[in-house]
């Protein structure tokens, strides 16, 4: 929350601070007038015997022009363009490295389109959730191999134009390669994006996670080993699973000539168990695409990995304040309004309205 300190208050155009002389002034006439009156009202009463006994309010007209000369004011600190120093701590954003399986098993259509179409989609809910300010993604796909797709970057229209061009994997089902899912290989190209980012950029006070969307099936490597890399640099691991426990058949390869090979159908189905044991040796959490929504995973995942990153210090800058300024001129016109007695304080009035109107185009402009 920001803290405001009112030894702060700067004024953008203090040259108009001297026009509050005159309503110093007509404030001094104004309790010159009252106090006139109010002695005329005690002679009036001595000298004046009637059989029922008058009352005289205190003001009078009077409070009309106090209201008058209090919108004036209130248009003069407007104008002079009131404002706070407020300082406010800046928390950092989060850095969200997403490691996508690309393997043969994520063509199987036991998820609406199928598993890659739905990772997909996915991914762009979770771009979609982060602020941006701060924060930042990158995408690595992998099988056998990996290849990363987006560095971090801070600007969504990069992400959101990979997510949406990805209709299909950038692996071909026609390559040994394809069929294999490698994990160890795309948590190690995530840390490669780390550390690339940081030879670039320097060292990012974001905190970072990874997330890895994948089935599990056929997975290879060693994991353990590029998750101790990931625990070491305090780089959490959340893994998402896609697909069902039904699962389904992986479609053939088509070779070159055209002619599909005969061959006894690949099914593949979701590992659940696999995928948790990795995200607990991560540091992270197992969510499953279809168990909970995708907002719900992409919030989990935000939140966590918000909560563990720190501070960039306190931000410092200038609220305005000249809003509030004209609010209370006109509050002090439209209770004057209430009070006027006669045709030449309406007029009064209306000139009050225009000095309004003429100080708020002066802000605006």
């Amino acid at each position: 929350m920001p803290e405001f300190d009112l030894a702060t208050l700067r004024f953008g155009a203090p040259q108009y601070l001297w026009l509050l002389l005159l309503p110093a002034v007509l404030v001094a006439l104004w309790v010159w007038q009252v106090a006139r009156r109010a002695q005329a009202v005690r002679l009036l009463t001595r000298r004046r015997h009637t059989p029922v006994r008058e009352h005289y309010g205190p003001f009078g007209g009077l409070l009309f022009w106090l209201c008058l000369i209090l919108a004036t004011a209130s248009t003069i600190v407007a104008v002079s363009q009131p404002r706070l120093l407020i300082s406010m701590v800046r928390t950092a954003g989060v850095d969200l490295v997403v490691l996508q399986d690309g393997s043969a098993s994520m063509h199987v259509e036991d998820v609406p389109g199928n598993r890659w179409q739905r990772s997909m989609a996915f991914s762009r809910r979770l771009a979609e959730a982060l602020s941006w300010r701060e924060d930042r993604m990158a995408l690595a796909v992998f099988a056998r191999i990996a290849a990363p797709q987006v560095r971090l970057t801070t600007d969504p229209n990069t992400v959101f134009f990979f997510l949406d061009h990805l209709r299909e994997p950038p692996f071909r089902l026609e390559d040994d390669s394809t069929w294999d899912t490698n994990i160890e290989r795309g948590i190690y190209w995530g840390l490669r994006l780390v550390e690339r980012d940081e030879e670039m950029n320097g060292v990012s006070a974001n905190a970072k996670a990874f997330v890895l969307i994948s089935d599990g099936q056929a997975w290879s490597g060693e994991v353990a080993t590029s998750l101790d890399l990931a625990n070491a640099r305090g780089i959490p691991v959340f893994v998402v699973g896609v697909g069902t426990t039904a699962g389904g058949i992986i479609p053939e390869p088509v070779p070159p000539g055209g002619a599909v090979r005969a061959a006894a159908p690949v099914s593949s189905v979701l590992d659940r168990a696999s995928l948790m044991d990795v995200a607990t040796a991560g540091g992270g959490r197992y969510l499953e695409i279809g168990r909970e929504t995708d907002r719900e995973i992409a919030t989990t995942i935000i939140d966590a990995a918000r909560r563990r990153a720190g501070s960039r210090g306190v931000e410092e800058g200038f609220t305005e304040l000249y809003w509030w300024a004209l609010a209370a001129a006109a509050a002090f016109l439209g209770l004057g309004l209430l009070l006027v007695r006669d045709h030449g304080e309406l007029w009064l009035q209306a000139a009050g309205l225009d000095l309004t109107a003429i100080a708020l185009s002066r802000l605006a402009g």
